[in-house]
């Protein structure tokens, strides 16, 4: 019944190199007789499948062999044979089957880039490329003597069985591209861990990036998205076993795919020119390999992944980088106990012990005073798996767990008895105790009764603090799981909030650099009394950041009320801001264009969470440079989310008669008329690619007599032919030409005035990751002023309030 899921569409041209002719034939064997040399291609029955030379990169002139969809439009390539050892085009490639019956594929100097043997002696050996995508070398008789589905590169496609292990030893991997455009061998690989033979693993190099899950009798799963239906398999062979994935015939085309950044997809063609990610792991930075620390759990319950200690464990530090300590202390001959948490996936370094009941599996853990936690499931009884038994012990520090509510297993972790025994020894304990708190009452009373007279109106409690937090209607009234800081630790910090420790200000306040408990270094952030941020601003942004995780965007770490003074404590990011590079003269040479292209791409991803992949909908309305912070790798982090506002449901847009952003950055819709949507973030966001690629600011002198509006004056030396004309000299070198005129032709995309015009930010991060997607043209943006609208300083008059922040940098 199970059939791949490749409809029979007929053969259509696709886009090789320039320099190469565009060839469609419907041949898909290759003979002794008949080589492939650049330029043809074989292509499977029904169209679904080519197999050629490609270049990822137009401006590369690097060629490799590869197979890629056929009928959809670019070009997605899912298996290279030479992605190591590319081919210069001018080496004119040729893929052939040699005299002694070989797959050979060489260059024009004789040099072989890639060969499989066959063993066979004598004609009549061909290669044909099947209707599945799997290239095949086959025997006279039709025998298969080699097929590509048995060496995949970074992706499994329907129909692929693929052995993970042989005799115990881990055999096969995907292994990711080195970059969006470059198929070699990269930095990420998936596999299974090769010293237990029983967990998927994501590999940055030979350090665990992601656990994925364990291989027990729940290894078999299926589920329907949209149109597909997909089973997954992992079967036992006697001296090992094999994962294999399987769609229903007349489902649309899906793929596995582990990308260049390590995360590995399920990805469905919708049918509009895109690929949808159905899931993909990790799913947050919450979901990255021990990101909670010791005794720290990733809890996926909610709508937010969340670091958590687990049961009878407190927070070590202030983030969850220390992970968790506990409350009471094990210790070996004192009272112990055991507590099942459910759903909870199997923590890393565990003990594998056979021939193991349930019982036998506790009493093992029971008595061994080392042993911190236990857990069991049976496994398959097909052939590798044949025990029938998973007893897992753990010792020492538990990593890497989580909360999830697609698993089933109990996690057993050892607590430290109550010292309290028997109800003779309560009395005597319980009592006394009574009598101590209650006196212990009466003082903390009477000394609250007075500090609260002298404090009256300068400091708010932890949990007063809580409760006003959580007060916020946006949210539901949800609680929020955040730490608070005391003003007194905090001027500790910033010795005293000394100029020395000041790294950035801005209208909202200063920024100070702090060194928090013991080594932990911070950026904190103090709003001044005349700050456009008011109470309303600063709640938002404590309860927005907190529930939100994703690497592009800033860690919100704590925050503190005391009086008249509001700060929040953010992770330190050594670079600063992005306007600290892009507009300084001596330091814009640091962001070479691999640098610069990274940033959009990763503030793009960062909208494109907050838009679709969190919860709720979240629109930013204050994106610009100055809010794009930088880590020490020049990863890029939206910040400043006082102006955000959430839409929940199926609401769309909104508006508001209080406008406030940046003058430049904000959209048309959104100045005139006080709607805003997603599309103003993209709006914000066109502006931003268009200074990144330019050095450029929205309003700047440097900008050519008649043109007093950088978007109007990018569109022009568009229309003209002229983009190039738009990048900054800092790095004429070392710019693709490709990606800088496709990242001019995206914002200008995303400064159209019509708001349906623009994309959404998913359109944008395919786009800009896509190089062969095709793009409309952008239609040429207009300037509006902004003469008659009210500032800050006289917003309480005016009806129609407009808040405009300054364009220059912190």
């Amino acid at each position: 019944m199970w059939k791949m899921a490749f409809r029979g569409t007929s053969c259509v041209p696709i886009l090789i190199l320039p320099l190469l002719s565009s060839l469609c034939q419907s041949d898909d064997q290759l003979t002794d007789a008949k080589p492939l040399s650049a330029g043809d291609m074989l292509v499977s029955k029904g169209g679904d499948f080519a197999l050629g030379f490609f270049s990822p990169n137009s401006s590369n002139t690097s060629l490799y062999l590869g197979i890629w969809y056929n009928s959809i439009p670019g070009r997605t390539v899912v298996w290279t044979a030479n992605r190591d050892y590319p081919i210069a085009a001018t080496s004119s490639p040729m893929l052939a089957i040699t005299n002694n019956s070989d797959l050979v594929l060489s260059d024009s100097q004789g040099h072989t880039r890639w060969v499989v043997k066959s063993g066979i002696t004598g004609v009549g050996v061909t290669a044909v490329l099947r209707s599945s995508g799997n290239f095949v070398l086959q025997s006279p008789n039709g025998t298969s003597i080699w097929q590509s589905f048995d060496y995949p590169t970074d992706t499994i496609l329907p129909g692929m069985r693929i052995y993970l292990s042989k005799r115990a030893r881990v055999v096969r991997r995907l292994i990711a591209w080195k970059g969006p455009i470059d198929p070699s061998t990269g930095d990420f690989s998936l596999g299974l861990d090769p010293k237990s033979n029983l967990q998927f693993v994501i590999w940055q190099g030979t350090m665990p990036y992601c656990r994925l899950s364990m291989l027990n009798n729940e290894s078999v799963g299926s589920g329907i998205y949209q149109n597909t239906i997909f089973t997954e398999v992992v079967t036992g062979t006697g001296d090992g076993f094999y994962y294999k994935f399987l769609v229903y015939e007349g489902s649309p085309y899906s793929r596995l795919m582990l990308d260049y950044m390590g995360v590995f997809r399920f990805l469905i063609w919708n049918n509009r020119s895109s690929w949808a990610t159905v899931t993909e792991h990790p799913a947050s930075s919450c979901d990255l390999y021990a990101s909670c620390g010791p005794f720290g759990y990733c809890d996926s319950m909610g709508t937010v992944a969340t670091c958590r200690c687990l049961d009878g464990f407190e927070p070590a530090g202030l983030n969850f980088s220390s992970g968790c300590r506990r409350t009471k202390a094990l210790k070996c001959g004192k009272p112990s106990h055991f507590v099942p948490l459910p759903r909870m996936k199997a923590p890393d370094k565990f003990l594998h012990v056979l021939n193991r009941s349930f019982d036998e599996c506790t009493t093992d853990c029971s008595n061994n005073c080392s042993c911190t936690a236990y857990s069991y499931t049976n496994l398959s009884s097909n052939g590798a798996m044949a025990d029938q038994s998973r007893c897992l012990l753990w010792t020492g520090e538990l990593v890497d767990t989580g909360k999830y509510s697609n698993y089933d297993d109990n996690l057993y972790l050892r607590l430290a008895n109550s010292p309290v025994r028997n109800n003779s020894k309560l009395v005597k304990i319980v009592v006394p105790t009574m009598a101590c708190v209650l006196i212990l009452a009466c003082l903390l009373v009477g000394i609250f009764k007075y500090r609260a007279s002298k404090r009256k109106k300068y400091g708010i409690h932890n949990g007063a603090m809580l409760g006003y937090l959580s007060s916020s209607n946006e949210i539901g009234g949800e609680h929020v799981d955040f730490p608070f800081v005391s003003f007194e630790d905090i001027s500790t910090a910033t010795n005293n909030f000394s100029d020395s420790k000041q790294i950035g200000s801005g209208g909202f306040g200063k920024v100070y650099k702090g060194i928090l408990q013991g080594d932990n270094e911070v950026a904190i952030k103090r709003l001044s009394k005349g700050s456009g941020q008011g109470i309303q601003e600063f709640r938002n942004e404590i309860i927005l950041i907190a529930k939100l995780q994703h690497k592009n965007l800033v860690r919100l770490l704590g925050c503190c009320i005391f009086g008249d003074e509001r700060l929040l404590i953010y992770e330190y990011l050594p670079n600063k801001s992005l306007d600290a590079f892009l507009f300084d003269d001596t330091r814009q040479y640091v962001l070479d264009w691999p640098t610069r292209f990274q940033i959009i791409k990763g503030v793009a991803r960062g909208l494109l969470y907050l838009h679709q992949d969190s919860r709720l909908t979240i629109i930013h309305r204050d994106l610009k440079p100055s809010n794009i912070l930088l880590d020490s790798e020049m990863t890029p982090k939206i910040s400043d989310f006082g102006m955000a506002r959430i839409f929940g449901g199926n609401k769309q847009e909104a508006k508001t008669t209080r406008v406030v952003g940046t003058y430049g950055y904000m959209s048309p819709e959104y100045v005139m008329g006080g709607a805003f949507s997603v599309k103003s973030d993209t709006y914000s966001f066109g502006v931003l690619l268009l200074e990144i690629v330019s050095g450029l600011k929205i309003t700047s002198s440097q900008l050519v007599e008649n043109f007093v509006s950088l978007t109007t004056y990018a569109w022009r030396l568009w229309a003209d032919g002229k983009a190039t004309e738009l990048v900054h000299s800092s790095f004429a070198e070392s710019y693709s030409l490709h990606e800088v005129v496709r990242c001019i032709q995206v914002g200008l995309l995303c400064v159209q005035d019509r708001p349906d015009d623009r994309p959404l930010m998913s359109s944008v991060t395919f786009m800009l990751e896509n190089e062969s997607a095709l793009l409309p043209a952008p239609k040429q943006p207009a300037f509006f002023a902004l003469q008659n609208f009210e500032t800050e300083e006289s917003r309480e008059n005016s009806v129609n309030a407009v808040s405009i922040t300054a364009v220059e940098g912190r």
